[in-house]
């Protein structure tokens, strides 16, 4: 089982997050995870890419991850942008 505070954990440190939402969608249980994660490493990628470096992030969780929705791959830049609007 995986825990959410496992899968943030790895996110920011893999991925060098800035910011690092999730959300256990299945009870409790650690089987699905919505994610969304801001990070400098996405700059210049495109959505795929972006989604690619997520789950690769998480390669070893995914292992016991039934489920894993990631619901925005953002650079520091994109979140600045969507806080002022």
């Amino acid at each position: 089982m995986v825990s959410a505070s496992e899968v943030q954990e790895a996110l920011k440190q893999r991925l060098e997050a800035k910011d690092v939402t999730v959300v256990d969608d299945s009870g409790g249980c650690g089987s699905s995870f919505t994610v969304a994660v801001v990070s400098a490493q996405f700059e210049g990628r495109k959505l795929l890419d972006r989604h690619k470096l997520v789950n690769a992030a998480l390669k070893e969780e995914m292992k016991d991850i039934h489920a894993l929705s990631i619901k925005k791959c953002w650079t520091p830049d994109q979140q600045a942008s969507a806080q002022k609007a």
